[in-house]
């Protein structure tokens, strides 16, 4: 029988290499950010997760010599002993400190076949572009690189131990992002690594809270192999799991370039039959459900949607994101399938709301958003019926690093 989760032989830094080598999610960052970043530090991640950077301006992130540039910088790291491979199998607590806010998880790997069976839960499509890169990012390398954030129920007894294990000397410790500071521990004791395997293991289910591309890169990866025989660590991909309570969700916003051909006064008007409208004299945001900021033409306002128009008893329909699109974007400003529309923007909540005005005020947009966040527990619900939320429902913040921990498929 498969096991759900289990620890793993992480490729990481040596200790003193931790600050040379962490880098921000691969899909965070423009090449142009990436080449900036990564431009006086060689040991950077970024080298390997946008290999591109170390090719001439102008090539493809997505052509054979960006993914073979790629696989050399991971060995020559390799090779010069910056990275070096845990002896046995460890489960890591990984710990991001951000403003005051701590959040502790585990990293480990789950089975691909717990992914299939969707006791790993997804909750967004995938793009093809997207996902054909990690799947010949991965192939190249050998390895997963790339941590799939995700969520487990809070679990008292896992907590406890997980706090445990963090109460020693960290084995690795850096600033990245954000001021952001990743702390990790190897739990390597066998007393230890069978608590934490039980614990780990009577989970009902994994909830992928992001990065959905590198959870359906790993599937397929792991598929081809199957199809010749593999049964090893390709089998398993790499997550970094938090209790629910101790993801943070931001607000994920919307600007929009035009009115329809509406005047403001006929929008408002619009508006108004599905939403009580308040003007503020201070920017909205919004501190409940079901309660909106717009900004347009220099002034907030603030909108309360009709409670009967909410459909509380479907998880999908009932979310704050799918009110504005169902109430307001699709049937006054024309938004048809917000994935595709030009029209619209999504502007993360780590943005703040100056950067909507921002948008109004230089013409960039005609008229802006503000969201109250989606809580976990809604993304949860979406998960477990099925169901798959809106695009750009969730904006996870602090981001797990790229280049602390890696699972090598051998």
């Amino acid at each position: 029988m498969t096991t759900f989760i289990r620890p793993f032989s992480a490729l990481r830094p040596q200790t003193e290499h931790a600050a040379d080598v962490i880098a921000p999610p691969y899909d965070v960052v423009s090449t142009a950010e990436a080449r900036a970043l990564a431009g006086d530090r060689p040991a950077s991640f970024l080298h390997i997760s946008r290999p591109e950077i170390d090719l001439p301006l102008g090539s493809s992130p997505y052509a054979d010599e960006a993914y073979a540039r790629g696989a050399m910088s991971l060995r020559k790291l390799r090779d010069t002993g910056v990275l070096v491979r845990e002896p046995r199998p460890s489960y890591y607590v990984y710990r991001m400190t951000r403003a005051g806010r701590v959040f502790t998880g585990v990293a480990c790997v789950a089975s691909i076949a717990a992914y299939e069976a969707n006791r790993v839960r997804k909750h967004e499509l995938t793009r093809p572009d997207k996902e054909n890169d990690r799947v010949r990012n991965i192939a190249t390398l050998n390895a997963q690189t790339g941590p799939v954030l995700c969520a487990y129920r809070a679990n008292d007894a896992l907590r406890a131990m997980l706090g445990k294990c963090a109460e020693g000397t960290p084995t690795l410790e850096a600033l990245g992002p954000n001021d952001v500071l990743h702390t990790v521990w190897c739990v390597d004791d066998a007393e230890r690594l069978g608590r934490l395997s039980a614990a780990l293991n009577a989970l009902d289910a994994l909830y992928i809270a992001d990065g959905h591309h590198r959870a359906a890169a790993a599937a397929r990866v792991a598929r081809e192999r199957r199809s010749r025989g593999a049964d090893d660590a390709s089998q398993y991909f790499l997550v970094v799991a938090f209790p629910h309570d101790q993801t943070q969700i931001l607000d994920y916003n919307r600007s929009v370039r035009d009115m329809h051909g509406l005047s403001a006064g006929r929008l408002l008007a619009r508006i108004g039959e599905a939403f009580e409208v308040e003007p503020s004299p201070a920017p909205v945001a919004p501190a409940a459900p079901e309660t909106f900021g717009m900004y347009l033409a220099g002034t907030w306002y603030r909108l309360r949607i009709q409670s009967a128009l909410v459909p509380r008893d479907d998880p999908v329909a009932s979310l704050d994101v799918s009110v504005l699109q169902d109430r307001l974007l699709s049937p006054i400003l024309g938004i048809g399938d917000p994935r595709m529309d030009p029209r619209i923007d999504f502007v993360g909540g780590v943005r703040g709301l100056a950067e909507l005005e921002r948008r109004v005020d230089s013409g960039a947009a005609a008229i802006a958003f503000s969201l109250h966040a989606t809580r976990m527990e809604q993304l949860m619900a979406v998960a477990d019926a099925g169901c798959l939320m809106p695009p750009k429902s969730t904006w996870f913040e602090p981001k797990l690093a790229d280049g602390l921990l890696t699972h090598v498929l051998d």
